[in-house]
């Protein structure tokens, strides 16, 4: 065939749109998969729901072995003794892996990017040195005069509960009986040195009733249910808000996040309320969630403190009127104005949500959101009111820790003082403890702790 001199050539920038292009079709089918699963979530049918769940875990599980392989791209293209080495304790990690899936040596250094015979020099040297700092691979390294197995206790709350702090640990282990200072903990997990944080308010003489922050504010809680806080946050599904074209994000409504409606008790941290609404709630919507924390508590609040958002408009200051409630407002573009919601807020996002793939099924995230709701109330210490927690303060119940404690040292004075708050040590000096750390109601970020005694 004969060359056409009408042919018309291909814009100089024709492979940077082509790129850009690709981008848009892969946002643009991220967009109806969206729409298409949540409508399959909510489906009347049980056989669709199934179907659709299991389509996102796949599809999930397909995109989290995707980061994976670039995340190893990156470290493969250094030589191997220029890439960095494992830590002890991570070798001895890999090597129980190993063992629990079976792996060959092969196997085993094409996951961790190591070569066969570093795999074998590990499992040949395992037992060298024992746990010593000199050896090879290590379980636990002990650090301070408290026994071995308390380090190991504290090396195992952590793996099993990642996102727990050295202050969250302590203040888990204070509850079951065990008291050591943060401090001690950060030791025992071999932690680079952290700015010390303020140290949390001790618990006044009489152990039922908490000190109120000295930070002034304009409403100050004195006692429960006489200052509640009212707020509402977007929740993003795995589905996410961003796309490839302008203006780059997505409406902030189901399925691609969901909206969550907070009423929280100022003086005890206790959560009275949590709903779940598919875009932003009305000033109706949130008339109706204080109506059930209201019913819930038996009573209405003195004062509600909220921000300035649409939905606490006219109707949610009618239903203050009629319930001779004093509705306050924060200040607008003021950080910290409405600081009781907001950290209950991350609390909600960071400590439950994020460890989740968030469902697009509206029953199955009010479940989540009443399972992470009630830790929140009865297991999770709170470091502005010693350690108690909300249920303790709001019902007035003597907090956990104030219990007599356990004292793994043998020599250590039953009397002698200890980590914060001071209680008196049990009958037994020097018993040998073990740690039984479960997830609250099956939700494996979510601990409960508890110690008994190994004897």
């Amino acid at each position: 065939m004969p060359h056409s001199h009408f042919s018309v050539p291909l814009p100089p920038s024709w492979p940077k749109h082509a790129k850009a292009a690709t981008l848009h079709v892969i946002s643009l089918a991220h967009f109806v998969l969206t729409h298409v699963r949540g409508w399959a979530a909510n489906s009347p049918l049980h056989r669709v729901r199934l179907a659709a769940e299991r389509d996102r875990l796949d599809c999930e599980v397909a995109m989290l072995r995707e980061e994976i392989r670039i995340k190893d791209a990156r470290m493969a293209a250094m030589a191997p003794h220029r890439r960095p080495h494992y830590p002890p304790a991570e070798r001895m990690a890999i090597l129980q892996l190993m063992a629990a899936r079976g792996w060959s040596k092969a196997q085993a250094g094409r996951s961790f990017l190591v070569t066969d015979d570093t795999v074998a020099s590990w499992n040949g040297r395992i037992e060298e040195d024992g746990d010593g700092p000199g050896a090879l691979v290590q379980a636990t390294v002990p650090v301070n005069k408290f026994p071995d197995f308390v380090a190991a206790m504290v090396t195992k709350l952590k793996r099993l509960f990642p996102a727990m702090g050295r202050r969250r640990i302590a203040a888990f282990l204070a509850r079951a009986g065990l008291h050591l200072a943060p401090t001690t903990v950060r030791r025992m997990l071999n932690r680079a040195p952290a700015p010390e944080p303020p140290a949390p308010t001790a618990l006044a003489e009489n152990p039922d009733q908490p000190l109120t922050s000295a930070k002034p504010r304009s409403v100050i809680a004195t006692y429960p249910n006489h200052v509640w806080g009212v707020d509402t946050t977007a929740v993003p599904t795995s589905m996410g808000f961003w796309t490839s074209w302008f203006p780059f994000s997505l409406a902030q409504s189901w399925p691609f996040c969901w909206w969550v409606a907070v009423v929280i008790d100022h003086w005890s941290r206790h959560s009275l309320g949590l709903a779940a609404f598919e875009r932003r709630p009305t000033a109706d919507e949130i008339c109706m969630v204080l109506d059930e924390a209201a019913r819930r508590a038996g009573r209405v609040p003195k004062y509600t403190v909220s921000d300035q958002g649409s939905e606490f408009g006219e109707e949610y200051r009618e239903w203050c009127e009629d319930h001779a409630v004093r509705a306050r407002y924060g200040a607008v573009g003021r950080h910290g104005s409405i600081a009781v919601e907001e950290r209950f807020i991350r609390t909600l996002k960071e400590e439950g949500l994020v460890h989740e793939i968030v469902p697009l099924q509206h029953r199955a995230f009010c479940a989540s959101l009443a399972r992470l709701e009630d830790w929140y109330n009865e297991v999770r210490p709170h470091a502005s009111m010693g350690g108690a927690t909300p249920d303790e303060i709001f019902h007035r119940r003597r907090p956990a820790n104030r219990r007599r404690r356990f004292e793994p040292r043998a020599r250590y004075p039953a009397r002698g003082a200890c980590a914060a708050p001071w209680v008196r040590a049990r009958a037994k000096i020097g018993a040998r403890l073990e740690v039984v750390a479960t997830p609250f109601r099956g939700a494996r970020h979510l601990a409960q702790v508890e110690i008994r005694r190994g004897d």
